[in-house]
């Protein structure tokens, strides 16, 4: 069975926004992204340990945070939890760009400074994707 997180619960209710995830913490998240399913706290520090010193605590640590934060859900596997997002990695970075534009003083303009950015195909796809939108 799938536990939600305190946070999740208060998230759907319209009480709380996610806090943006620190640099470990985008890490693991990457880890859970890239996994088929559910992993385990195990899996993850042996795919996110690779030539660096971080202890499994620590992966542990990580995941209870990102649960709290309503980032990724758990389930029960034996005596332990295993985990996966909660939103795909496009979705995570749909979230973080819109954050980033409600900071904006001048929304508009920075806008119109990400479109100056992207290349000739990115803004036809733009396009494409905003035509869309408009026959919904």
């Amino acid at each position: 069975m799938v536990e939600p997180s305190p946070r999740a619960a208060r998230r759907r209710a319209g009480v709380l926004r996610r806090s943006p995830p620190g640099s470990l913490e985008q890490s693991v998240l990457e880890v859970l992204w890239d996994g088929d399913g559910w992993l385990t706290p195990g899996q993850v520090h042996e795919r996110l340990a690779t030539g660096r010193a971080l202890g499994y605590t620590t992966v542990m640590t990580v995941l209870v945070r990102l649960w709290r934060k309503g980032l990724v859900e758990r389930e029960k596997t034996g005596r332990a939890f295993s985990y996966r997002p909660t939103s795909s990695r496009e979705e995570s970075v749909a979230e973080r760009m819109e954050a980033i534009l409600a900071a904006a003083a001048d929304r508009p303009a920075a806008l119109g400074r990400l479109i100056e950015r992207l290349d000739d195909a990115e803004r036809a796809q733009l396009r494409r994707l905003l035509g869309r939108r408009r026959h919904t």
